[in-house]
């Protein structure tokens, strides 16, 4: 996960990744943790975002980079009661109780490589969606960083079909009553870039996955743009009491 050859390169040319909706689960809890899972039980996912500017191609320094998704179970942190095997019109959950937990939430900032590590749990599938990790991408400046709106970039992020498999067949995560969609059934990636917003996931042990994986995608941006995905009133209306974590 350290290699250096997996630092970006000025010569290197990066398309813009396709943005996709925030969806709606998004928070702001203000956690900057590298360790997201608290405990929940799942494989684990040693996740690695490298961040970088489509126009230069140069790594993108002191961003700072949300990641948010659901558990191995198909719950979201914040909306735990919302049945993950039926379906729910996202307008709906604005009108579900908020619970208080903030699990598989959190951000860090990119290193000069442009890197972000998090340590988190494989996502399980929820009703019409196939399996993501949703992730923000905001521009700082000085020491006002947990009130920033500048976010620059919006995405969801998948997963390989043959690893997904894998996933959804170990004993944490059967028994359920839905079915995941794939991800060229899925609207928010077919026909909009999936390919480019897939997961590079390789297995941590070498004789299954039993240990957990690690995942890593490089995401270009524009560090001028402002996601329309994001509007700076939802920090305020998603946000909730600050947690003091270690970053």
């Amino acid at each position: 996960m350290d290699d250096q050859s997996s630092a970006p390169s000025s010569c290197t040319v990066y398309q813009l990744a396709p943005e996709q909706v925030a969806g709606p689960y998004l928070r702001n809890p203000k956690l900057l943790r590298r360790n997201i899972s608290e405990g929940a039980e799942g494989l684990p996912l040693l996740l690695r975002l490298t961040i970088v500017d489509a126009m230069t191609g140069e790594p993108v320094n002191g961003a700072l980079v949300d990641i948010w998704h659901c558990n191995a179970r198909g719950a979201y942190s914040g909306w735990s009661r919302v049945g993950p095997d039926v379906e729910v019109d996202a307008q709906a959950v604005g009108s579900v109780p908020r619970t208080d937990d903030t699990y598989l939430r959190g951000s860090q900032f990119s290193d000069p490589r442009g890197q972000v590590r998090f340590t988190t749990l494989y996502p399980d599938l929820y009703a019409g969606r196939t399996l993501h990790i949703h992730v923000a991408v905001r521009i700082v400046s000085g020491h006002a960083y947990l009130d920033e709106r500048h976010v620059a970039w919006v995405g969801q992020l998948c997963f390989p079909e043959v690893v997904s498999r894998a996933v959804l067949n170990a004993k944490a995560c059967r028994g359920r009553a839905s079915s995941p969609l794939g991800n060229d059934q899925d609207a928010c990636y077919s026909g909009r870039g999936d390919e480019a917003s897939t997961l590079t996931v390789w297995p941590v042990g070498r004789d299954g996955h039993e240990d957990g994986f690690f995942g890593h995608l490089t995401i270009g941006i524009d560090t001028f743009a402002a996601s329309t995905q994001i509007k700076p009133e939802d920090f305020d209306k998603y946000t909730v009491q600050e947690v003091s974590a270690a970053r």
